[in-house]
């Protein structure tokens, strides 16, 4: 006993120790101010867009392609490693073994950078993308790169500060600090370590707290109030979760064979590819009077409030852009045009089949497709909770959230961000991928 008070002591009082907490500290708050200057920034570009397609009908057509194309180039030729969402290239960089040279090409300042301003260019271009995932990245490479100023302990650097760092991101990205925590434990490590709980809830504390003080205690989409009645409307749960999935799993294996089948000829013709893209995207939104351009917030918000006209076919096209926006292969994320797109889809399946009350269809509707896209049911459901501030059908979207899932893996056996790091590790020539990392990273 007289021993470990003599070490607590010992470490309490250490200069080095002070030295760690106090650079972790400020770059877990350093995470909340960049995750919240990149929340407010993708909205004014968002909104931006919006305002200069009404001012002219002409300027849809010509900013999704000639931005695309701009973004590609400055992507390909100064910021390397800070494509696509940056949730599958956290998830690679904590591999072990042969995967550690990777976390220098997709870890870095230089890689934040070009994560935060390619994500706002992309928005201010009409893009259908999300900053959520491109938080996660940065929010990683921040606190990965806090390992060269001091030495932290070797499981602060293996593991907890990339996680520490990506999850602060979710955390201060959706005002949401339990997702933040859900989504390292489950999407980012697939698993728990106890060693780096405690820097995983310090930094998702301190980055939300800072994401508050600046933006304000708000909720993603405002409070929905809703409930399930105790009768036939359960059988929105199978429905909703059912179709969901569905969709949502059709999604994510589009992405996954469209990256596959589409990396030679980024490789060679990153320009010409982006401009393919770049006209689908605005052909897309003239079919939809412009309403799948951008992260698609003010849509999703429309629907789920019942304020805003709403076309039967717009989830679908809101889809379509959001793959073409994402095969490009510039940075951007899908969390954002996911949970758009299953709003539509929830109005949809209330129209199809309108057995429980619309908001209760839209929010099942909402997560049973986020779910199924992502694979991950338990981070699916706790967003769509705490972005909602809906605790009345609790069951009612865990359940939903099971079955898009069980759904989902119908059509999509590898989860999204696994099955886009698989692809990440085998394109990187220097070291060949072992095939028991590769395993591991698919499971």
């Amino acid at each position: 006993m007289h021993k470990h008070l003599k070490r607590s002591r010992k470490r309490l009082l250490s200069r080095l120790a002070w030295r760690i907490q106090l650079v972790f500290w400020s770059g877990a708050i350093l995470v909340g101010l960049v995750a919240t200057m990149l929340a407010i920034l993708s909205e004014e570009a968002d909104d931006y867009f919006h305002v200069l397609a009404e001012y002219s009908g002409v300027i849809p057509f010509i900013l999704p392609p000639v931005g695309l194309m701009l973004i590609s180039w400055l992507t390909n030729k100064f910021f390397q490693g800070s494509e696509g969402s940056g949730i599958p290239q956290t998830i690679v960089t904590m591999q072990k073994s042969e995967q550690f040279y990777l976390r220098k090409s997709l870890l870095s300042l230089r890689v934040s950078v070009g994560k935060f301003l390619m994500t706002i260019l992309g928005l201010l271009s009409g893009l259908s993308i999300g900053r959520e995932g491109p938080t996660v990245h940065i929010g990683a490479s921040i606190m990965y790169s806090l390992g060269k100023f001091t030495r932290f302990p070797p499981h602060y650097i293996e593991k907890g500060l990339i996680l520490a760092g990506g999850s602060a991101g979710v955390a201060a990205a959706f005002n949401a600090p339990l997702a933040g925590i859900v989504f390292a434990i489950e999407e980012l490590s697939r698993s728990f370590e106890e060693k780096n709980s405690g820097i995983i809830l310090t930094a998702v504390v301190l980055a939300g707290m800072t994401a508050i003080a600046i933006q304000g205690n708000y909720i993603y989409f405002g409070s929905v109030y809703t409930v399930l009645p105790t009768d036939t409307s359960w059988i929105a749960i199978p429905v909703c979760g059912v179709l969901g999935g569905l969709f949502g799993g059709l999604f994510s294996q589009t992405l996954i064979s469209g990256s596959r089948a589409l990396k030679p000829m980024l490789k060679k013709y990153p320009t010409r590819v982006a401009l393919i893209c770049g006209i689908t995207i605005s052909m897309l939104g003239y079919f939809s009077s412009g309403a799948t351009f951008g992260t698609g917030y003010n849509e999703a918000a429309g629907i789920i409030s019942g304020t805003s006209e709403y076309d039967p076919w717009f989830p679908f096209l809101k889809v379509f852009a959001t793959v073409a926006s994402y095969l490009s292969g510039v940075p951007g994320g899908i969390f954002s045009p996911s949970l758009t797109a299953g709003a539509g889809f929830g109005v949809n399946f209330y129209n199809w089949l309108p057995v429980a009350p619309y908001e209760t269809m839209i929010l099942l509707g909402m997560l049973a497709y986020f779910s199924g896209v992502i694979q991950s049911p338990i981070t699916a459901f706790v967003i769509v909770m705490e972005m909602t501030d809906n605790h009345d059908v609790l069951l009612a979207l865990m359940a939903t959230s099971i079955i898009a899932h069980g759904t989902s893996r119908i059509v999509c056996p590898v989860p999204i961000y696994r099955a886009l790091a698989l692809q990440i590790i085998t394109s990187y020539k220097k070291v060949a991928p072992q095939k028991e990392t590769i395993q591991k990273v698919a499971e």
